[in-house]
């Protein structure tokens, strides 16, 4: 089968398209045909080994293999490992593979069924594609880290992305008050998904205006823990889901001290795979959660897909359909 591997860290011209085994799904294991995949901040942080904990999970110096990017696939179940009663061939499924070896930039991928959700009807693969890490992350950020059950001031720094996108939606059907940071081309994408005030990162610093959010949800992470405490409200929330290493540093050490000795919580969001599904897929039913795609390529262009996500021009998500 097609599969695009890398094997040093590095940009897009490190990934290269090539034959490999197709897998053979273990008892608990069940063989999907990927229809598509999507492009998250994990896999461009991985390609790079950036931040340095990325390298941890991959190689110090290199990759200690051939490896395959690709979390957040949809396609349809072709081979069924003995144990396997959930589903059966044919049925057309999705969800986020990054606690199971990631391996979606390929024709086919073997993965144990917990971790994957039956497609509803009227959605597209490339849709559901989009859907399991960027969906879910948006959902924990907004829903388990809310300071308090009425509607709040939020800011979600980097809202014209993936995550983002569906964070300003997330938000807004809890009631809350949405400023979304991004570059000035994204602001009629944040308001059509409806956020109610817009910020041009590269003109204005949401940290130095003196406005405060009940819940900062940074899906960039490039500012001080110190900025992010300022612009919190006395009982506010920052939560980091992506960002630069010395951020996460911060938060880890500083953030927890500031938590513990203040009304000021702090923290990194730690990632659940493919948690509270259900939930989504009702607010999509509902069309409380519209998927924002901004283009899709072909898995033999993943170089040119994965280059355009790292320029961070993307209005919503990128997605790799593979025939």
């Amino acid at each position: 089968m097609k599969a695009v591997v890398y094997n040093q860290y590095g940009l897009s011209d490190v990934l290269t398209l090539k034959e490999v085994n197709q897998p053979v799904p273990k008892v608990n294991q069940v063989l999907i045909k990927v229809h598509a995949v999507s492009i998250n901040d994990w896999d461009w942080g991985l390609l790079r080994g950036k931040p340095f904990v990325n390298r941890i999970m991959a190689g110090i110096l290199k990759p200690s293999k051939d490896k395959i990017l690709g979390s957040d696939i949809a396609g349809t179940i072709v081979a069924i490992g003995k144990s396997v009663s959930l589903y059966k061939l044919g049925d057309v499924v999705f969800g986020d593979l990054s606690a199971v070896g990631f391996s979606g930039f390929a024709e086919y991928v073997c993965v144990p069924c917990q971790v994957l959700t039956l497609k509803p009807e009227g959605m597209s693969f490339e849709q559901a594609a989009a859907i399991p890490q960027a969906a879910v992350l948006a959902l924990q950020a907004v829903q388990d880290k809310r300071p308090q059950k009425t509607a709040l001031k939020v800011l979600i720094n980097g809202a014209g992305g993936g995550s983002g996108s569906f964070a300003i939606q997330i938000a807004k059907s809890f009631g809350d008050e949405v400023t979304a940071v991004d570059c000035k081309s994204k602001f009629e994408l944040m308001k059509n998904l409806g956020a109610d005030h817009v910020i041009d990162y590269q003109t204005e610093d949401f940290t130095q205006n003196g406005k405060t959010y009940d819940l900062i949800i940074d899906m960039m992470g490039y500012h001080s823990i110190f900025d992010y405490t300022r612009s919190l409200t006395k009982n506010g929330r920052f939560v980091m889901v992506g960002g630069c290493s010395s951020l996460i540093f911060q938060t880890l050490f500083i953030g927890s001290l500031l938590s513990l000795f203040g009304t000021k919580k702090l923290a990194i969001l730690p990632h659940e795979p493919n948690k509270n599904m259900a939930d989504l897929l009702a607010l999509f039913k509902s069309k409380q959660m519209k998927i924002s795609i901004d283009k899709c390529f072909a898995l033999t262009e993943l170089q040119q897909a994965m280059k355009y996500f790292g320029e961070r021009k993307s209005k919503g998500k990128v997605i790799i359909t593979i025939e």
